[in-house]
């Protein structure tokens, strides 16, 4: 996406700045112009195994998962809102992409924007800067201080390697920290001893065409690792009128996992590389002060390095370091270019039940070296910046009765910019029955200001238009749920989650009083209110459905003294509803069929039409080594549009997509 604004010149900027409401928002475009153009523009078989459906329904109850506590702990008794995408669910689903996956949770809105271009976000506030959802892969947080979002052209993994994609939307602050606002994604990768031996796969359609080649085995004295590497070649989209629009891609990763089990220690170190060029959507000049630029394609590469130890103690304690460097860099002419080193260091240490107490606590470190390199269109200021973030949490599982959990913990953490914020949380959860939890929840949490919301600055030199925003604080969400998981029968079961969440301090755009620029400044507030639920029927053996829905609407309110006539327009694109319904279906032991039927509702502002989709996946196993595959997407009409103004937004028609995947 790719905003036009004709601005005068610098002289008549005061004059410009004066003339309503319509010229506000081209200069609210403009300074979003930098996220515009970076964000936007920006699991196997079973071998052996006659049974597609990977875990039968009982053990899709009994999975366990660790991103709600930071203890490992079944699924069906999680006090929180998270949803589960397993490997047979990426399998089945005919995603070639990790944002493509994530359409499989109901908790999530996942906007397609251009080719290689997604916006994520839960429980609202979606938009090109999507800034209140963390994610991360194997313990490495990939949100960026730049814009607290994340690059989602830059996060790829081989999906046949994820062993589970842990989806929980509500607030998570008091074990992740700052800007897990609305929701955490973790993408946990399968440990190298599960992934021996090779697979080669490619796929090709429509829309893009991809390679894939990884390997495991095992050396001397236990150690097993995995290496791979990957290509993806994306398309260009096009306009509804059938119009090419310039967003083709190609990116390029390679990586390794390496892991050792010693007794009661194991050892992890994984890294991955990546190189990438996309294009920059039309419409290709920008009209920034009289002066047309012409866009030349995007440049991301990057690197990171994750090395982790655990140790199991005695009697069930658990103790963990884990140590990240992350290297990126990304060139977006003619405006920014930035190199960015991350160093995060990690400590945790769960203790060993006491009595009714299961306590857990840890500290962490983040270290970040950012290099920018300004033009004289936008400018960070300073250009060069190193920041850290240091964090302190403690929680604890107190069980008061057998059926009665209560959870209660907090985080100290401090940032550069607004000093330390306190993330307090507490979680009550009645187990009535073993296959029934009703739990509630309070929290607060705080997205810390980013390099986007202080050191922005419009042009590159001065006069400026929009000059930083040397005032903002923390955007603090306080939040409250209540929850409902249960198995009424052998074959059903599902989840409810109802929420309401307080905004203060929300960052808006203000006129100066001297009425010659703008700056940031926090003077929005208000609520969202929302459900969501999702459940699973095993109709049959070979017979799976999932049905999700999620209802939202969000109230946002100027304070007193703001002059922002657009921000409560444009803080949230997010739809009223979604809901889909799936059905995975055993044909017999060598092929399978699946169906997703997604129906998303409009948004006002951009307008864009309300949608459905009808998805289909047809796949063939002829031996225990060759999985074949066809996947059809959108075959229910002419396409649809999901995002940004119709003059330029990518439409995106049927698509058709094929895969052989050779397991050795």
């Amino acid at each position: 996406m790719i905003f036009r604004q004709h601005n005068p010149r610098r002289e008549g900027w005061s004059r410009a700045i004066t003339r309503g409401p319509g010229a506000r928002i081209g200069i609210c475009r403009l300074a979003g112009l930098l996220l515009a153009v970076a964000v936007l523009p920006c699991r196997a078989l079973p071998q052996g195994s006659g049974a597609l459906l990977d875990l039968s329904f009982d053990q899709l109850a009994d999975i366990r998962i660790t991103s709600v506590s930071k203890n490992s702990e079944r699924l069906a008794e999680a006090a929180a809102s998270v949803f589960v995408i397993t490997s047979d669910d990426l399998r089945r689903s005919g995603a070639a992409s990790l944002p493509e996956a994530l359409r499989l949770a109901p908790n999530l809105q996942v906007v397609e924007a251009s080719a290689y271009g997604y916006t994520i976000s839960a429980r609202g506030f979606n938009s090109s800067a999507a800034n209140k959802l963390l994610v991360l892969i194997d313990g490495r947080s990939v949100y960026t201080p730049l814009f607290s979002g994340v690059f989602w052209d830059a996060q790829d993994v081989m999906l046949d390697d994820v062993e589970r994609i842990e989806v929980i939307s509500g607030p998570g602050g008091t074990l992740w920290g700052t800007n897990a606002v609305n929701g955490v994604i973790n993408i946990i990768t399968r440990s190298s001893a599960n992934t021996q031996g090779g697979i080669v796969s490619a796929g090709g359609g429509n829309r893009q065409s991809d390679a894939a080649l990884r390997y495991g085995a095992t050396l001397d004295g236990g150690l097993t690792y995995r290496i791979y590497a990957k290509y993806t070649d994306r398309r260009h989209t096009s306009l509804a009128t059938g119009d090419p629009i310039d967003d083709g891609a190609h990116h390029a990763q390679a990586g390794f996992r390496a892991d050792w089990q010693q007794g009661a220690d194991r050892f992890t170190v994984q890294g991955d590389a990546y190189r990438g060029v996309e294009d920059q959507p039309l419409p290709g000049m920008i009209a920034i002060s009289g002066l047309h630029l012409a866009l030349g394609p995007i440049k991301l590469d990057g690197a990171n390095l994750n090395a982790r130890w655990e140790r199991q103690l005695e009697a069930g304690g658990h103790l963990s370091l884990h140590l990240i460097e992350d290297h990126t860099e990304r060139t977006v002419p003619p405006t920014f270019g930035e190199a960015l080193d991350i160093v995060d260091f990690q400590f945790q240490h769960n203790l060993a039940p006491i009595g009714m107490h299961a306590l857990v606590w840890g500290a962490g470190y983040r270290y970040s070296i950012d290099r920018v390199r300004n033009s004289r269109y936008i400018a960070f200021l300073p250009a060069d910046l190193n920041q850290k973030w240091a964090s302190l949490f403690a929680q604890d599982e107190m069980t008061l009765r057998s059926d009665l959990r209560l959870t209660v913990g907090t985080r100290l953490e401090r940032n550069d910019y607004t000093g330390v914020e306190v993330l307090p949380n507490a979680r009550l959860a009645w187990t009535p029955a073993p296959a029934h939890t009703l739990w509630g929840a309070l929290s607060r949490t705080v997205r810390a200001p980013s390099r986007y919301d202080r050191d922005i600055y419009v042009p590159g030199a001065p006069p400026y238009l929009l000059d930083g925003g040397s005032t903002v604080t923390s955007e603090s969400a306080q939040v409250a749920e209540l929850g409902y998981r249960g198995q009424p029968t052998a074959t059903l079961s599902y989840s409810v989650t109802a929420y309401h969440a307080r905004y203060d301090d929300l960052r808006t755009q203000e006129v100066a009083p001297s009425r010659t620029y703008f700056y940031f400044a926090n003077k929005m507030e208000g609520s969202t209110r929302g459900i969501e639920m999702w459940g699973t029927w095993q109709v049959m053996r070979h017979w799976r459905l999932n049905a999700g829905m999620n209802a939202l609407h969000e109230g946002l309110r100027l304070r007193p003294g703001s002059n922002d006539p657009v921000a409560t327009a444009t803080a949230g694109l997010d739809p009223a509803h979604q809901w889909l319904l799936r059905s995975s279906l055993d044909l017999d032991g060598q092929r399978s069929l699946d169906c997703t039927l997604r129906h998303v509702a409009a948004l006002s502002n951009p307008d864009v039409p309300a949608y459905t989709s009808v998805d289909v996946r047809y796949g063939w196993r002829p031996r225990p080594d060759w999985e074949l595959s066809i996947a059809g997407q959108h075959l229910n009409g002419g396409g649809h549009a999901e995002f940004t103004s119709a003059a330029t937004r990518s439409h995106f028609g049927r698509g058709v997509y094929a895969k052989a995947v050779y397991r050795f």
